[in-house]
């Protein structure tokens, strides 16, 4: 563990809380935004334990994470596809909150950010299970494939997660426009695991074996 390792997740944790707040907030045009403090609490709060814990545990973990220039175009382009929704989807619920255009039961909310916190867990427990795990599509020296745990069921476990985790994003913050703006997500998910698997297959020795072991890429039994 080094300061600068430590100085560029704290920096890097900061911005994430005040972009997030700012597109939530400022569109909303108050402070007094409970779906979004709600949404604010259960997406940082976990996010910064994790940091601490992979500071101390898994340093290597932590840097692989931390970096984000992405190599491979095609990946590119989805990342930044799916900024351009984040951007979209939360200024439209800041909107929708401060102008009530579609606003959703709070059941929905509170049910919604439960499953935000499993969807935390499960992508969590992924990355226990695989320390190779990057934000890019990369294979490192002496990278094995993991194929217990959850790789033992599908193939993409925190892209399963991640798919929770974005749907639920717009229902905790109670609007339905800003689903309907996520909901391509899913897509884009697919596309870039798909690209992510030629690469594995050509770089990561004994991948192609384990795609022929483990059949289903997000949802066991299903695809």
């Amino acid at each position: 563990m080094t300061f600068t390792l430590c100085l560029s997740a704290l920096l890097k944790f900061l911005l994430g809380v005040v972009l997030v707040a700012a597109l939530l907030f400022i569109p909303a045009g108050t402070l007094n935004y409970p779906n979004a403090i709600l949404l604010m609490v259960i997406l940082f709060v976990p996010m910064f334990l994790a940091g601490l814990v992979l500071m101390v545990k898994n340093p290597d973990l932590l840097r692989r994470r931390l970096k984000v220039k992405e190599e491979q175009g095609e990946q590119r382009k989805i990342i930044a596809a799916t900024g351009f929704m984040f951007v979209v989807g939360f200024i439209l619920a800041g909107l929708d909150f401060r102008l009530d255009w579609l606003p959703l039961p709070q059941i929905i909310s509170k049910v919604s950010a439960l499953l935000f916190l499993l969807a935390y867990a499960l992508y969590a427990e992924v990355l226990r299970e695989n320390t190779y795990l990057s934000r890019t599509v990369m294979v490192e020296e002496e990278q094995k494939v993991i194929n217990t745990g959850l790789y033992g069921l599908v193939r993409h476990p925190m892209y399963s997660a991640t798919i929770i985790l974005f749907l639920t994003m717009p229902l905790v913050l109670g609007s339905l426009i800003a689903f309907l703006v996520f909901l391509p997500y899913p897509i884009m998910i697919i596309k870039r695991l798909k690209n992510e698997e030629q690469v594995l297959s050509k770089e990561l020795t004994g991948y192609t074996e384990y795609q022929k072991k483990v059949r289903y890429r997000l949802i066991p039994y299903i695809w």
